[in-house]
């Protein structure tokens, strides 16, 4: 959601006189804070993270509204052959042949990390992937396509909108349909909130006809 919080957020402000104060993270980190007591005016975290928190009392029962759906993609380095997406074998063909991928951890790190774990075990690749991996720290500071950017790996793979915040390299596309994953991303107004009335206002901006085009210009799909 970096990127479109890099525009939203200024026109908030502008439309509203009110200023998002604006803290990023992987979705699990970002749950974990909340769990913890950390406080929020809105909480932006991934569907099922969301009712966990709800069923938590860390966010009001009846908040919660999706605003934006995410894919999860594949990069290459500018130029750099493209691997094949049209098929799962292809693409399974691409990783053993890649010397190094770039992607999230598949613990405490974003839900394409967690994702990707799956599917490499489904694939029967988990441990040549293991010996390939190149883990991003999480944040803006750690996307996968930085690591493709800098060449040390020849693929990255996170979610599309995270790629294409990393200028200079080349987004392919989304993963194959049999093991593409959507993620829901849900917006929630914690129940520490200091300004409940203005978070539901901000919620309510994301959903706005001009909040979703820039949703769907970052690489999101609009919920």
């Amino acid at each position: 959601m970096k990127m479109v919080f890099d525009e939203l957020a200024p026109r908030f402000q502008r439309e509203t006189g009110n200023r998002l104060a604006v803290s990023l993270g992987p979705s699990l980190v970002l749950e974990k804070r909340l769990l913890d007591g950390e406080a929020a005016d809105v909480a932006i975290v991934t569907g099922p993270g969301a009712k966990e928190l709800v069923g938590r009392g860390k966010i009001v029962a009846g908040s919660l509204v999706e605003v934006a759906r995410s894919l999860i993609g594949v990069a290459v380095p500018n130029g750099a052959p493209r691997p094949d997406l049209s098929s799962v074998e292809g693409f399974k063909r691409a990783l053993l042949a890649a010397k190094s991928i770039a992607l999230s951890k598949p613990v405490g790190g974003g839900a394409s990390g967690a994702h990707m774990a799956k599917v490499f075990e489904e694939l029967g690749i988990t441990e040549a992937m293991q010996a390939k991996a190149k883990y991003g720290a999480g944040g803006a500071a750690g996307l996968a396509g930085l690591v493709v950017l800098r060449g040390e790996a020849d693929i990255g793979i996170q979610q599309m909108a995270e790629l294409m915040a990393v200028a200079g390299i080349d987004v392919v596309g989304p993963l194959p349909a049999d093991i593409q994953s959507a993620t829901i991303f849900t917006a929630g107004v914690p129940t520490n909130a200091s300004h409940p009335d203005l978070a539901r206002a901000a919620i309510a901006f994301l959903t706005t006809p001009g909040a979703k085009n820039v949703i769907k210009a970052k690489g999101l799909e609009p919920a």
